[in-house]
């Protein structure tokens, strides 16, 4: 691992300023990405700047109804926060699905927005990576890419996005608020993920020195009657293969509003509009809820050894959004 400084900070404007001073410095939430990819050479800061003390770690109601969640917020935290738990379910079990319970708690809300792939060509420093190294190759493509991407997905990068959180996220229509130098500034969580294109190296529209802190969900009754579902390779603690945060507002047998999301399937957290569009206004049952994930799938491009995922985001659809059918009669 290469040497670096480390600095603890305590304001928001201290940080930024290291940050201005030392463009090869990184923030430090709770290092449980950032640290592993140090030791394998992947991310080489010169300095730590740790902002676990900045004044971030609150979760309270914003001016019109919804929640704000503070950056330093501990995984952990979100997951048992009982506004999280009772008006936004998905996102309280998006959380707890990912990850270890020591790892929850250190893992902070920015932190967890800004981890990247797990793909193992990413985290091999001694072969091709386009993320790592622009215009190097993606040897995924030819290669081991069983658990990757059949959305959104370009020739130059198919790895996925490994945040179970990040998709209940965008399914609820979260805005991501940052400080820079120049000033605040906000994304919606749909626009802060950057399309792979050509340039898989560049993940986020965060402006450079840009610091999280925090993000808000608007007030989504719809959010009340929701799920996190996903599927992994064990039960235990392991990355989505696919995943679904759905939300469904049924009113005499006829969906008034639906929210849906996928994960493991792209390169960032996948809003399902296609399948948003035709379960509105349609009754609520299986053939609906069939043709709404072949409406999203429809796009889907998958390589040779991960077109299984396909079938199981179908029929991962087809269960989460009948679950919930069923307990909105009830």
């Amino acid at each position: 691992m290469k040497e670096f400084g480390y600095q603890r900070v305590f304001d928001v404007s201290g940080a930024l300023a290291l940050l201005d001073a030392d463009a090869d410095a990184r923030f430090l939430g709770g290092g449980t990405n950032l640290v592993d990819l140090m030791k394998a050479g992947v991310e080489r800061p010169s300095r730590l700047i740790d902002v676990r003390e900045l004044p971030l770690d609150r979760i309270e109601p914003a001016a019109d109804g919804g929640l704000h969640i503070g950056a330093t917020v501990t995984n952990s935290d979100l997951a048992a926060h009982p506004g999280v738990r009772g008006r936004y379910p998905a996102l309280a079990q998006a959380v707890l699905a990912g990850a270890s319970g020591q790892l929850r708690n250190m893992a902070t809300v920015g932190g967890n927005l800004l981890q990247r792939t797990r793909c193992g060509y990413f985290t091999d420093v001694t072969r091709p990576c386009n993320k790592r190294v622009p215009g190097s190759g993606c040897p995924a493509v030819e290669g081991e890419h069983r658990n990757h991407a059949i959305l959104g997905a370009s020739g130059h990068c198919v790895a996925v996005h490994p945040s179970d959180m990040a998709v209940a996220l965008a399914a609820f229509d979260a805005v991501v608020s940052y400080e820079t130098s120049g000033g605040p500034g906000e994304l919606p969580l749909t626009d802060f993920y950057l399309p792979v294109g050509g340039t898989p190296h560049l993940e986020t529209a965060l402006p450079q020195g840009a610091l999280i802190t925090g993000v808000t969900l608007p007030p989504a009754p719809v959010a009340a009657l929701s799920r996190y579902r996903k599927v992994r390779e064990r039960a235990s603690y392991a990355f989505a293969i696919g995943s679904v945060a759905a939300a469904l507002d049924v009113r005499d047998g006829v969906i008034r509003e639906a929210r849906l999301a996928f994960g493991g399937v792209a390169s960032r957290p996948w809003r399902a509009r296609a399948a948003e569009r035709t379960l509105t206004g349609a009754p609520a049952g299986g053939e609906t809820f069939a043709a709404a994930a072949d409406a999203e799938l429809a796009a889907a491009e998958p390589l040779p050894h991960n077109a299984y995922k396909v079938t199981l985001m179908r029929n991962l659809v087809v269960a989460v959004l009948t679950g919930l059918a069923e307990e909105a009669t009830r």
